[in-house]
């Protein structure tokens, strides 16, 4: 057995040197290492990782990763390299990573429900608050297995030639179509979906939760006719407002910008009645680099100037409100968390969503499916 781990461990050590040398993607890096710890039945391959000398934080892909790379580029500075895997820190991905001993994240950007959940199922390491300090977030969720590490919002993207005069400002307004005349797209994967239709069916911002599934999806199935398709991707619901597929659309503040940039303001948005919530820092147990690199990492996204930096490169919003006077006038405009912005908008609760996503989630893609 010995043999064959060392034999699996020196493959690894070979494919992480192709990596670096930029002859192998950090991705099919990743699914290498899966297969090999799979079929070895083996433990952790963390000194591997470990002798790279990187942090590995973990996102979600696409234009998010060279932010990340941008954003927190100084952090080599501190004689660790950071590395930006784009291939998603889901929730059975970290769970799947941990039990078999094949940790290959040291941080992860993830939902911040899930770091509930999972920091219940014993699969993260509890945050060091010694190292990281909590007083910089002054928006979002801290606890003991995870922190708000920026936050954003979603919103309602609208064509501007039809409504600009008079633009929807609420989701009632949103499931007006005879007001708003026209088709509509919203999230595929339900997040701020219950929300916005309880707000849409009359609900006050106080009284959201606990939230009433069955009147939220009683709300949705009234859309459904108007609904053109359910969008997986940021791209996919920039694209259907700038072809003009749908006049409306539930979107992420950061590309209802992207797309207002694209059309020359032809497609607008604002943070009227948006739903604002955090994403978070999350550790899993025996990450490769060692907890202790993990919090110092944290500790550096955390603070001010990096923080503006991720908002100034990505428009993803800092949790610290004093952030919001080191940005652009411009960027103030379009920070989820300038004062100004965050009283328009109702702020998500991940505790319930920790406690009933998966099952509701069910409901929901029956609904869409059916």
């Amino acid at each position: 057995m010995k043999d064959k781990q060392h034999f699996i461990e020196d493959v690894a050590q070979i494919a992480q040197q192709r990596v670096e040398a930029g002859t192998l993607s950090r991705r099919s890096f990743n699914q290498l290492l899966m297969v090999m710890a799979a079929a070895a039945g083996m433990g952790p391959l963390r000194k591997v990782f470990a002798d790279s000398g990187s942090v590995v934080v973990a996102n979600w892909g696409g234009d998010a990763v060279p932010a990340f790379e941008k954003s927190f580029q100084a952090f080599n500075a501190a004689g660790m390299k950071l590395q930006v895997d784009g291939s998603g820190p889901t929730e059975g991905a970290v769970k799947t990573q941990v039990n078999s001993g094949a940790v290959r994240w040291d941080v992860c950007d993830g939902e911040m429900y899930s770091s509930y959940r999972l920091g219940k199922e014993g699969v993260l390491t509890p945050i060091d608050y010694s190292v990281v300090d909590k007083s910089l977030i002054g928006y979002g969720d801290v606890h003991e297995f995870g922190l708000a590490n920026y936050s954003y919002s979603y919103v309602m993207g609208y064509d501007a030639k039809k409504f600009g005069k008079n633009p929807p400002k609420s989701w009632a307004d949103f499931w007006d179509v005879k007001k708003y005349p026209g088709k509509r797209t919203l999230y595929k994967w339900m997040s701020a979906n219950l929300e916005c239709a309880l707000l849409a069916d009359g609900v006050t911002p106080d009284k959201l939760y606990p939230l009433d599934v069955d009147r939220a999806l009683r709300k949705i199935e009234e859309l459904m006719p108007h609904i053109v398709t359910h969008w997986s991707t940021g791209a996919e619901c920039q694209q259907l407002l700038r072809d003009g597929e749908v006049s409306m659309a539930q979107m992420w503040h950061t590309r209802a910008q992207l797309v207002k940039q694209d059309t020359g303001g032809a497609i607008d948005w604002g943070f009227d009645n948006a739903i604002v919530a955090p994403s978070v820092w999350m550790v899993p147990k025996n990450n490769p680099a060692g907890a202790a690199n993990a919090m110092k990492f944290i500790a550096f996204a955390l603070r001010p100037e990096t923080q503006a930096k991720l908002m100034e490169v990505y428009n993803m919003g800092p949790v610290d409100s004093k952030v919001n006077s080191l940005l652009s006038a411009d960027l103030q405009k379009i920070n989820p968390t300038a004062p100004d912005n965050l009283r328009k908008q109702v702020q998500m609760n991940n505790l319930w969503y920790a406690d009933h996503y998966s099952d509701t989630l069910n409901r929901y893609l029956a609904l869409i499916g059916g």
